[in-house]
């Protein structure tokens, strides 16, 4: 595949470029771009992803670099709380960097959501570089400046909003992934094709079985296009005021649903079911038609990801949600579709509905 760029834009000005290649050759150039000849990098990654690529990612950057140090620790959500934060911190005060310093977010989403946080809050703020490793974290986490931690079970509680300074995707990484950590990468970006962009959601259907063999050309068009709707949503709503909520398609109940399963189902899994129980609902208050709904179960499953979920109650779920952090002024803000590829926020649904919706997708 040929190297791809985009340009994601800050108040009209350029803030960040987000790269496209199918190896690391090109993150040596990435890095010389921040003078870093009498500085230090930190690369953070997890004990599985860092097993593939830790070592190679760290030879190039001491190309670049005064020191580099790894910091891993174990993969999974279970790592994803304030107290590893803390041991990251330990490492970079111990070897003394400082805001010229930089961090490498080396891994899936757990990885860029931590390497994130800690970079908006060592000093107030330091650099952090992108590298996501999985499909969920190159269409959706690694871009926009969301970062955040669990905390005490409920997830992205404690965040800040840090943009990085790149980000450079390594697509031949999916490779590696598990048949469940890639195709959990599809819920989010089925999500930005029903959202947004009715054209897309068609070039998925139209791509299924290449992108179910991860045909790394098919992905990079795939992935260059999800990056592509993402961007033109952060840059008209970088702090989540307005636009950005609807990315949130399928994650007020997905969320629910992870927690409430202890994480037992990946992410991507969770707002599969998430966008089921949502279509629903807009189906229900005659805003998309049952064809297009079954169209949307259908290219869920024909990218092997789950539209039911059984061992929970409606209650508990709708309970759950109610202490989500995209909650307004007491009521749940939910994104649902007004005809595909255009997706309105509302505040109104009420539990009735939520109930209905759920039984779409709720089995014994």
């Amino acid at each position: 595949m040929t190297k791809q760029k985009m340009t994601v834009h800050y108040d009209g000005k350029p803030l960040y470029d987000i790269t496209l290649a199918d190896n690391y050759d090109g993150l040596e150039d990435v890095l010389q771009n921040f003078a870093l000849q009498s500085h230090k990098i930190c690369i953070v990654t997890d004990d599985t992803v860092g097993a593939h690529y830790a070592e190679k990612v760290k030879t190039i950057a001491q190309k670049a670099a005064a020191y580099v140090c790894v910091f891993s620790f174990p993969a999974g959500e279970s790592s994803k709380t304030l107290d590893v934060i803390e041991d990251l911190y330990e490492v970079l005060i111990k070897a003394h960097f400082d805001r010229k310093d930089i961090l490498l977010a080396l891994g899936g989403g757990v990885v860029g959501d931590m390497t994130g946080y800690a970079a908006a809050t060592y000093l107030r703020g330091i650099r952090v570089i992108q590298l996501p490793t999985s499909l969920l974290a190159m269409v959706d986490s690694s871009i926009g400046g969301k970062t955040g931690v669990d905390f005490r079970g409920y997830k992205n509680m404690v965040g800040a909003f840090h943009q990085p300074s790149a980000v450079y995707m390594n697509v031949s990484t999916l490779k590696t992934l598990t048949k469940e950590q890639y195709f959990s990468g599809f819920g989010e970006i089925i999500k930005h094709g029903l959202i947004k962009d009715m054209n897309y959601f068609d070039t998925i259907q139209k791509n299924i079985m290449a992108l179910n063999d991860r045909d790394l050309s098919t992905l990079a068009e795939i992935i260059y296009g999800s990056c592509d709707i993402k961007r033109q949503v952060v840059e008209n709503d970088p702090k989540e005021q307005g636009e950005r909520a609807l990315l949130n398609f399928g994650h007020t109940l997905g969320h629910a649903i992870e927690k409430l399963k202890n994480f037992e189902l990946l992410h991507g899994e969770c707002v599969a079911i998430g966008m089921v129980a949502a279509s629903y609902l807009s189906y229900l208050r005659n805003m998309i038609t049952e064809a297009q709904y079954r169209t949307i179960c259908e290219m869920i499953q024909q990218m092997q990801l789950p539209t039911t979920v059984e061992g929970l109650t409606k209650e508990d779920i709708i309970r759950v949600s109610k202490n989500d952090k995209k909650m307004n002024a007491g009521q749940i803000r939910f994104i649902l579709l007004d005809g595909l590829g255009n997706a309105v926020m509302t505040d109104d649904v009420t539990d009735e509905e939520l109930s209905q919706a759920l039984d779409a997708v709720i089995t014994a």
